[in-house]
């Protein structure tokens, strides 16, 4: 018996000793991914030192504070020069990133395409524009870390598909931003490279999956980026920070690295100050360079003229999606924008979208969590879990029939469950292919019902709320599916864009301390402490148009900003 203890107690010992010298590697990694950071941002801080002493006389502010379509205009007739731009906006990026840790890392080889474009025979639409591009888009001789440790030791054979197209177009990557643990979250936090917070208010998210983008281009260090969104992760940073961003149709920037058949595909899309820079990178992406190096992207160039039409348009509208009643200030915006566009001369009308409950439940978190979460917790192997994702992890991890237990335990609240699912535990699985296929004509079936709703109405767009205001850091890991508004629209595969037009008033504090969401439960509770104190933070509204219609979209987009600007 105490051979039989002595050898239990070693190998619980090994265990233990086996365990601390695997965190301890992971923290090695850790530490060596933030010191070659480190390192490029101390070399990049002493070429724009170098720089400021052979240019003394540079206007940084006048350079700063030029629109996308200005600034591209001036380098095109060569009264700016791509150098000076670029390191313009170096510096003040080394400042933004101080400030909120947006940066992953800086791209050296941008000084070789600063070279590279004034070999071209044609200047593109992009010449001498800097960009900022999200930590996973392919950049080649880089990371894409995801936040994962796992990642860190593949560096990128060649740039993707995106990141060709935008150095042909003359645009010089400078930047790769922070983004939240395997992108699945939508604050913006990492055990790598830290938590990035919101330039307007450092208590704040910038949101995710993109924040390091919302955050670096909130925050003037750069004038155009890229980020992906699955669930809203170019539109929720957007609402956080301010900006304006689009997410269209997936399919339209392919982004190859993409699982092969998604229900839910992630899409590429452009993130900037204002609607124009939207249009003018995507007129520059659907160029025949993009079609030619990915022949899945149709090859349909960007229509100015639909772009360009000031014809009315019919706009559907709501308020609320019935699933989780927003904070009154998002409401607000929605019905002061509705007002501005019937006064404009626009016809509006009222649509709600069909059964979000089972939307969100049963088809976009279903895609994700289908096999009970297994893949998504391989991502972890060889990892520390981020604490905002701690409570999702910990659910996929409960073996199967702990799981059916407290199914069968919370029977009673079976109706709150559906209609506000917090917790990914309680989804159910796909457990054979014949359900798997299901599940995706389940999707596509969803799709034909709104589009039959939307044709019947006879809508061009849709006008309707997203999340926010910006919640306060680690909120957001709490309330996962509080992104029902964003999540829709990837389910559905329409093109959406966000537009800031308003900010938060005391009126709008008072009145969310009456806020009681749908059930005035635990969760509601929570989505009211997330948004509070956030007087003088954006407000912004959603835009929204069939699949393959991004110009009208934009468009739509465009009406929405100039009226708000004109208040």
């Amino acid at each position: 018996t105490s051979a039989a203890l002595t050898l239990l107690g070693s190998s619980v010992a090994a265990l233990v000793v086996w365990k601390w010298l695997g965190k301890k590697m992971i923290q090695k990694k850790m530490e060596e991914a933030r010191r070659t950071r480190d390192e490029g941002m101390k070399k990049m801080a002493k070429a724009v030192q170098k720089f400021r002493e052979q240019v003394p006389s540079v206007q940084t502010d006048a350079i700063l504070s030029l629109p996308l379509l200005e600034l591209a205009g001036r380098l095109q007739e060569g009264s700016l020069s791509p150098r000076t731009v670029l390191y313009t906006y170096i510096e003040k990026a080394l400042e933004v990133t101080q400030q909120t840790n947006c940066l992953r890392h800086f791209i050296p080889e941008c000084e070789e395409q600063l070279q590279e474009i004034q070999r071209h025979k044609e200047k593109g639409l992009l010449y001498g524009i800097p960009i900022s591009i999200k930590d996973h888009i392919g950049h080649k001789g880089h990371l894409a870390t995801c936040g994962l440790v796992q990642c860190l030791g593949t560096l990128m054979e060649e740039d993707s598909v995106l990141v060709k197209v935008l150095k042909r177009q003359g645009a010089i990557p400078f930047a790769m931003t922070n983004v939240p643990q395997s992108l699945f979250s939508y604050d913006c936090s990492n055990l790598i490279f830290g938590r990035t917070l919101n330039p307007l208010n450092p208590q704040k998210s910038p949101g995710g999956s993109s924040g390091g983008e919302g955050a670096l281009i909130a925050g003037g260090g750069s004038i155009l980026g890229i980020g992906s969104d699955i669930g809203g992760s170019i539109r929720l940073p957007s609402s956080f920070c301010g900006l304006c961003g689009l997410k269209p149709t997936a399919e339209r920037l392919r982004w190859v690295l993409g699982l092969p058949f998604q229900p839910c595909p992630c899409a590429l899309g452009p993130m900037a100050r204002d609607v124009d820079s939207l249009a003018l990178c995507m007129k520059a992406l659907l160029c025949q360079e993009m079609f030619q190096l990915d022949p899945t992207v149709p090859p349909i160039p960007f229509n100015e003229e639909v772009y360009s039409s000031s014809t009315p348009l019919r706009v559907g509208y709501y308020d609320t999606d019935g699933y989780f009643p927003l904070p009154p200030c998002m409401r607000r915006a929605v019905k002061e924008t509705r007002r501005a566009l019937q006064a404009a001369g626009h016809q509006l009308v009222l649509f709600s979208p069909p059964r979000i409950p089972y939307v969100m439940t049963e088809l976009f978190l279903k895609t994700f969590f289908a096999d009970g979460g297994r893949a998504w917790l391989d991502v972890f192997t060889g990892d520390i879990v981020d604490p905002g994702l701690k409570p999702q992890v910990n659910s996929c991890k409960m073996p199967r029939l702990v799981k059916k237990l407290l199914a069968l335990l919370l029977k009673p609240l079976q109706f709150l469950l559906l209609l506000k699912l917090k917790d990914v535990a309680m989804i159910s699985t796909c457990r054979s292919v014949k359900e798997m296929w299901n599940h995706h004509h389940q999707i596509q079936a969803y799709r034909s019902q709104v589009i039959t709703q939307w044709k019947e109405l006879q809508l061009d767009v849709v006008l309707c709320p997203v999340l926010g205001p910006a919640f306060t850091t680690g909120y957001p890991g709490k309330l996962l599916t509080a992104i029902s508004s964003t999540m829709l629209y990837n389910v559905l595969n329409f093109p959406a864009g966000v537009v800031p037009v308003s900010t938060v008033t005391e009126a709008d504090e008072e009145e969310l301390k009456l806020y009681k969401g749908c059930c005035d439960d635990p969760w509601d509770r929570t989505l009211k402490q997330a948004v509070s104190g956030a007087v003088g933070m954006p407000v912004a509204v959603q835009c929204v148009a069939l699949p393959w219609q991004e110009e009208l979209c934009l468009r739509f987009m465009k009406e929405v900003e100039t009226l708000s600007r004109d208040k």
